[in-house]
Formats: C-alpha cells, sequence, structure tokens
C-alpha cells in the first residue's frame, strides 16, 4: 500500500499549544511525536510505501549530530519504507545522516530521498508530489499532492495538502487520527470531493 504525509514536524516545540500557523493540542513535543507515531503504526505496516512530503522536522539541540540522532529514532519507530521529498524545514545534513544511516526493510531501503518531487500515476491520474503547492496550470488528470502550508488549502481543485495540518480533511467522511498518512482511497477522495466543491461554486 501506498500512503501520504507531510510537516510532521516532530519535535517543534513552537507548533504546540496556541500557535498562529499551526496549533497542535499537546502539551510537550514528546506527546506529539508518539501520537503520530502510535497513529502512523497502527495503519501503516513494514511492507507499506509512505511518501513523505517534506518537514519532518524541528530540533535545534547541539551539537547537531545530537539532534539528527534523536531524529533517526523518530523515523526509526515509524513503520514502512519511507520516501523522503526535501521541505524547507529539511535540512541537507539531515538527508546525508539519514543515508549513511540507512538499512533494508524487505530488501528495499529504508529511505529514499529526492530533493524536488515525485511523479506517480494512481487509478488513471498522474500526481505530483511536491513540499510546496505548484501550480501546474490547466492539466488534464495530473494533481498535486503538496504541504508547507499546514492547516491552509490553496483554491485549486487539483491541489491537495496532505500534511498532518490539512483542512481537506473535511473532504473526508471519516477524518483519521491525527498523524496518521492518508491512503490511496482517502487521497482520491479528498480529489473528488474539491472537484464537486468547486463545482458548485461555478
Amino acid at each position: 500500500m501506498q500512503y501520504f504525509t507531510a510537516d510532521t514536524h516532530f519535535f517543534h516545540e513552537r507548533l504546540l499549544g496556541v500557535s498562529e500557523f499551526a496549533p497542535r493540542p499537546f502539551l510537550t513535543v514528546e506527546d506529539m511525536n508518539e501520537t503520530i507515531i502510535r497513529n502512523w503504526n497502527k495503519r501503516v505496516n513494514q511492507n507499506d510505501v509512505v511518501y513523505h512530503l517534506g518537514d519532518i522536522a524541528i530540533l535545534h539541540t547541539r551539537p547537531e549530530k545530537n539532534a539528527l540522532e534523536q531524529i533517526f529514532e523518530v523515523l526509526r519507530q515509524l513503520n514502512g519504507r519511507l520516501i523522503l521529498i526535501k521541505g524547507n524545514h529539511d535540512s541537507r545534513a539531515l538527508f546525508k545522516y539519514l543515508a549513511q544511516h540507512n538499512y533494508q526493510v524487505n530488501n528495499h531501503p529504508k529511505f529514499e530521498f529526492h530533493d524536488v518531487g515525485v511523479l506517480i500515476k494512481m487509478n488513471h491520474r498522474q500526481y505530483y508530489l511536491t513540499h510546496y503547492p505548484m501550480m501546474l496550470g490547466i492539466v488534464k488528470q495530473i494533481i498535486n499532492l503538496h504541504g508547507h502550508i499546514h492547516h491552509y488549502a490553496v483554491p485549486v481543485k487539483e491541489n491537495i495538502n496532505v500534511g498532518v495540518d490539512t483542512p481537506e480533511v473535511d473532504y473526508l467522511a471519516q477524518k483519521p487520527p491525527f498523524g496518521t498518512p492518508f491512503s490511496q482511497v482517502e487521497v482520491e477522495k479528498m480529489v473528488e470531493q474539491k472537484a464537486i466543491d468547486f463545482a458548485k461554486r461555478q
């Protein structure tokens, strides 16, 4: 199975409580991290692939190696293989550290790395997976899955925010628990419902 997520922001203290950008109802980063890990692993198994569309974690512990080790330990607890698309808060040092400590999961590397984006095909549509929302213009059957904007949505029906804070989860009849990566079925439902929503506005 394939899953999609973004903007986990593990360890990011400024998002706790009353944050203007992406308020999260946790008292500590440990509670936030554990909630995401728990909800992620309830859905994803070790044979699955999760596309993480950037902003994995923010941790400014010094020396930097200590921060990288802590982030790596969190990612080791997440089920599945992680295809990582670089976000604005993902350092080159983090990707380098993960590459140096990569390991095999069912004969595949745990981590795969992409600087800009990935193009995949699901059910007769192409999905361009990026961190930043992309304005692709009028293109048939191409949907941009992205993160970056947290609890905002791009007012374009071909752009779907799959971050953990996305308001587009409202297009689903049943909202998955916080931090749960979205399934292919849920992504397709968001695409379908957003198109219907926009058609009503014409």
